[in-house]
């Protein structure tokens, strides 16, 4: 018997006149905000330009959209594809199911392509942005609490999730598996940001402390999940997965460190250098030669006879002129 519990929403969608808020994505949308917002100040402390990690995430998070969608398709394709499934629910992303693995892969190939236009390197920002995707992830997790999805093991724990009936689903008490990953993220998001503090990490090892903090959390809390998987030797698939990216984030951090230690020194060009120079120096093309040349016209033209100085001819008049009228006189 439970003496406590976290109630589920009745509905995950708020209607706000002719406009449908659904939770699910309201939470994405909110992370995804955070995330640039705090990405931006770790930026801008590297010695980037303001807005630069905006910029970026217009090109990463639609192909991170994508991407999430794509994974969870392809590996839940039995949703949508098998017999009496509507295949078009594939296309309906505010019901739920990003893979975040498919979301990060793709998102990379956005950002990669929006830093090559503005010249800046694909590993300083996704360590600025490291502990901003994982706030994001902490937020987005809710969303599966709106839809009542995702949920773990039954369980009496005071903290158990309610779950209603409907499909595919038995009312019951549940894991909360949303608020474990929710609360996982939080903590991966400090790590990297102490980490990145105390061992200043550069060239993507901020990022890869993310990937690999965020596997060995997602390992436990996917081994939890009762929801329908593919299995592969006994073990869920995102299971493997979180195994396989561990490792290959951790064997990153550690090549990478030998190979290029330390951290960039510049993380953004600054362009407009050359043309603060230019207005610095002044508009005549010619350089400062061509000025004291001016200069010297100008005192000849002012003073052409003037004194001369003991032992040197006179200004705008040469030695030989100087001798010739001493002749005369």
């Amino acid at each position: 018997m439970n003496l406590a519990s976290i109630p589920s929403p009745s509905t995950g969608v708020i209607e706000l006149g002719p406009i449908p808020l659904r939770g699910y994505a309201f939470c994405i949308i909110i992370g995804v905000f955070v995330a640039v917002w705090f990405g931006n100040k770790r930026w801008i402390a590297r010695g980037g330009k303001a807005g630069t990690v905006a910029d970026v995430a217009v090109w990463a998070v639609p192909f991170g959209l994508v991407g999430g969608r794509l994974y969870h398709v392809i590996t839940d394709y039995q949703l949508y594809f098998n017999e009496g499934e509507n295949w078009v629910d594939a296309f309906k992303i505010w019901q739920g199911g990003l893979g975040i693995w498919g979301a990060i892969a793709f998102g990379a190939v956005g950002a990669w392509i929006a830093c090559r236009r503005r010249g800046i390197p694909l590993p300083a920002w996704a360590d600025a942005l490291a502990p901003g995707i994982a706030i994001a992830q902490a937020i987005g997790r809710w969303g599966n609490w709106f839809n009542q999805e995702l949920y773990g093991k039954p369980t009496d724990l005071p903290w158990a999730v309610e779950i209603s009936e409907g499909v595919n689903r038995v009312a019951g008490t549940y894991h909360p598996t949303f608020l474990y990953e929710s609360l996982w993220c939080v903590g991966v998001a400090l790590l990297v940001v102490w980490a990145d503090r105390r061992f200043r990490l550069g060239h993507g090892r901020a990022f890869a402390l993310y990937v690999a903090a965020y596997c060995a959390g997602r390992a436990w809390i996917e081994y939890m999940r009762v929801d329908e998987a593919h299995h592969i030797l006994g073990l869920r698939l995102n299971v493997w997965t979180a195994i396989i990216v561990f490792v290959l984030a951790v064997v990153y951090i550690v090549v990478s460190a030998k190979i290029r230690p330390g951290r960039e020194e510049i993380v953004e060009p600054d362009r407009d250098t050359p043309a603060k120079a230019s207005d610095e120096e002044g508009s005549d093309p010619d350089g400062p030669a061509k000025t004291d040349a001016n200069e010297r016209d100008a005192d000849a033209k002012k003073d052409p006879f003037a004194k001369d100085e003991p032992g040197k001819p006179g200004k705008g008049r040469t030695a030989g002129s100087t001798e010739a009228a001493a002749e005369k006189s």
